[in-house]
């Protein structure tokens, strides 16, 4: 409360109390009428909990910049997806024609969705658990199904930023370990590793240096005691940067969300100058534009919209509920989601021109590989001489040189031409291998960036640029598990984050197994999906149709100083939950009618092959959907049944002239009228909305209360009906 208030300098003087509750009102800090010292019902609490309470709201932390605020929200929205799941979708489900179906979600769900979340947050002040519980009391376990979301996500998520440590430090030599395959010597003999040889020094360096995969879920093998020692430095950097809260993740953010986009500005402007750039970036944006009709198209638009964002995990609500509650979130809706896509975009860029070089450089040895034995065939005579094309020179072949020379030859040989087992080497057979994931960033960008001149320092900035991406997104998912719990249950902060930490990285050792890969991809396929659609979906409902668009509209004018656009009003109410609706069914449609599975890589065959889990695993699987969710029908039983109280059966008004309070029963008439007749809505802004109670949709406040002796709060006293906001 500013020194110079009215309350403050009653405070601090001893002149006789005249001010009338109106006066009171609107000076006060808001109640949380659960805890106050005296209330209807006679309830007495402790006076040190209620001198806490009434001082929570001025020492709750607060961002030091707007800038920093913005960073924040950026770096927890942009992450790995936006480079390596972003660009594989882009190509897969028809270049350029992809972005269309992109837009159009992202400015109906995308966008609405993501203003509600930083909307609801900045209003009520506390982490998702408080927001929900305010909103809605009977879905209140909203909250608590984020909180588990985002600890199954950061889970496996911070083993990701372990494998990009183990890699980033690998990155310090050259050669870079992964451009060759290892020779084994046997006496006098040298052989290249039978693994590498038959896959690639690339995959061979991830799959058996890095991971030191087992051939399936089944198989453990112990740990893998280098990605161990990543996975504790992960964990500690992700500690270190969230231990003060904002106090210490604000400040990390500057770097860590900043450095991603110079590292790939550097590469847009390294990768246009390769040989073969610009033949990866026609290939991602020609439109394929027949694909735009496909229902898959939108829902895995749709899908990566909603995980882009970072919505239902509780790191938006966090970092808004740190806000002043004049700031105007909706610019920072619209400017958070559009830098998003603007990053998504920019990596895609990057990717498809070192794609488009690495091809080049794969159909360059494809032609010379194929050309050596079209020589063989001919110097064997199983070729005839007359089927080269006069002007073709073996020494300089080109790609072009070889498909017309290989289009002769299967014209001619027809008959037998799959036994010289001659392929095409098409550049746009290259282009088309889309990969995705682990197998983008360990695997294919690896492979491009050793033939790159003083590939150790791209492959520095690369993985240095991965590890920034993922501590942005860990520390908005930290935020979404430590700001709700400190805020409901009043743990000690650092206390309690770096339980948080330990206790995951002993959990994470699980993904660091020989068989974690395997985890990662179950965790990342499963245990988020489906539950974040349901968390979603009720978020809108809550606020849309229980609390009421119409009230939250009313809320967000006073709060902001302005209306927001009609449309936001239409999709929340209608729109986005359809949508949500439909991608939601969709989701469990998928996951019914393919059975979940992994790829798995085998030893022997040196390959990728796709295998179903055990039904063990099917039982971890089914657990982490139901777990995520299980605490929304729990709460909700609880509440529906007053098995678990809400918080809203007291209500009074406090007010400390040292500890001496003033019940609200005791309001005189004269008060009342001043109360309600004196004060306009824009001359008693309030830095925190009050407490208030489901009443259902198009309810009045609660602090209309029934003139029955027996009403619901025991008083036969009735204020008139003035908007809750406006107190």
């Amino acid at each position: 409360m500013p020194k110079n208030s009215k309350v403050t300098q009653r405070e601090h003087s001893n002149e006789h109390v005249t001010e009338s509750v109106a006066d009171l009102l609107a000076h006060e800090e808001p109640v949380d009428y659960k805890h106050s010292v005296l209330n209807m019902a006679g309830e007495t609490q402790d006076k040190q909990k209620d001198v806490e309470e009434d001082l929570e709201a001025e020492d709750r932390p607060a961002w030091n910049s707007k800038l920093q605020y913005i960073l924040a929200q950026i770096g927890f929205s942009v992450g790995l997806g936006n480079v390596w799941r972003f660009p594989y979708l882009c190509q897969k489900n028809g270049g350029g024609a992809y972005l269309v179906p992109y837009l159009v979600l992202l400015i109906i769900i995308g966008i609405p969705l993501f203003f509600l979340e930083l909307a609801v947050g900045q209003r009520i002040r506390r982490g998702s658990i408080g927001v929900w519980h305010y909103v809605c009391p009977r879905l209140g376990g909203i909250g608590f199904s984020s909180c588990i979301v985002c600890l199954f996500v950061g889970l496996y998520y911070n083993v990701i930023i372990g494998w990009s440590i183990f890699y980033f430090f690998k990155s310090f030599q050259y050669p870079l370990p992964w451009s060759e395959c290892p020779i084994i010597r046997n006496g006098t003999t040298a052989v290249v590793e039978e693994e590498c040889d038959k896959s690639s020094a690339t995959t061979y360096f991830w799959y058996r240096e890095a991971l030191d995969i087992s051939n399936s879920i089944s198989e453990s093998g112990g740990l893998n005691w280098k990605m161990t020692l990543c996975l504790l430095v992960a964990w500690s950097i992700v500690g270190m940067a969230v231990v003060k809260g904002i106090q210490s993740s604000g400040k990390v953010m500057y770097f860590s969300s900043l450095f991603p986009y110079v590292v790939l500005a550097c590469f847009l402007v390294r990768g246009l100058l390769l040989r073969g750039a610009v033949d990866g970036i026609l290939h991602m944006f020609t439109p394929k534009l027949d694909k735009m009709l496909d229902p898959q198209v939108w829902r895995e638009a749709a899908t990566q919209v909603f995980f882009a964002l970072g919505l239902g995990f509780g790191g938006v609500i966090a970092f808004s509920s740190y806000n002043k509650q004049d700031n105007n979130c909706h610019f920072d809706a619209a400017l958070v989601s559009f830098i998003n896509f603007f990053t998504s975009v920019l990596a895609t860029l990057v990717v498809f021109a070192v794609l488009g070089f690495k091809a080049n450089i794969m159909n360059e040895k494809c032609v010379v590989e194929n050309a050596e034995k079209i020589l063989g065939y001919l110097n064997t005579n199983v070729l005839s001489h007359d089927l080269i094309p006069p002007h073709v020179n073996f020494s300089h072949l080109t790609a072009h040189d070889y498909s017309e020379m290989y289009k002769v030859i299967m014209t001619v040989k027809e008959d037998r031409f799959k036994e010289l087992g001659l392929d095409p080497c098409l550049l746009e057979d290259e282009l088309n291998k889309s990969v995705q994931g682990t197998g983008l960033a360990f695997i294919a960008f690896t492979e491009a960036m050793t033939h790159f001149p003083a590939s150790p320092f791209w492959s520095v900035m690369f993985f240095l640029m991965l590890i920034n991406l993922g501590l942005g997104s860990m520390i908005g998912t930290m935020a979404g598990i430590t700001t709700p719990i400190i805020d409901t249950f009043k743990v000690p902060k650092e206390m309690f984050t770096v339980g948080c930490c330990i206790f995951a990285f002993l959990v994470g050792l699980l993904f660091v197994q020989r068989s974690g890969n395997y985890f990662v991809t179950m965790f990342d396929d499963y245990s988020a999906t489906l539950p974040l659609t349901v968390i979603v979906i009720l978020e809108n409902i809550a606020v849309s149709w229980i609390y009421g668009t119409k009230k939250f509209m009313q809320e967000l004018t006073e709060m902001l100083g302005f209306r927001p656009y009609q449309f936001y009003f239409y999709m929340w109410k209608y729109v986005s939950p359809l949508c949500m609706a439909v991608l939601t069914t969709a989701s469990i449609i998928q996951l019914g009618v393919t059975p979940p599975g992994y790829s798995a890589w085998i030893k022997e065959e040196a390959a990728e092959r796709y295998l179903y889990f055990p039904n063990w695993a099917m039982a971890i699987l089914i657990t982490l959907i139901v777990l995520a969710v299980l605490p929304i029908p729990v709460v909700f039983i609880l509440r529906q049944f007053h098995l678990l109280s809400d918080g809203s059966n007291t209500l009074s008004v406090s007010y400390k002239k040292g500890r001496m309070m003033k019940d609200i029963s005791n309001l005189e008439e004269n008060d009342e009228t001043r109360f309600i007749l004196s004060k306009m809505p824009s001359e008693t802004p309030s830095p925190m909305p009050t407490h208030r109670s489901y009443l259902g949709p198009g309810s009045t406040s609660p602090l209309e209360m029934s003139s029955a002796p027996n009403g619901r709060y025991g008083s036969g006293y009735l204020l008139a009906s003035t908007p809750e906001s406006e107190l």
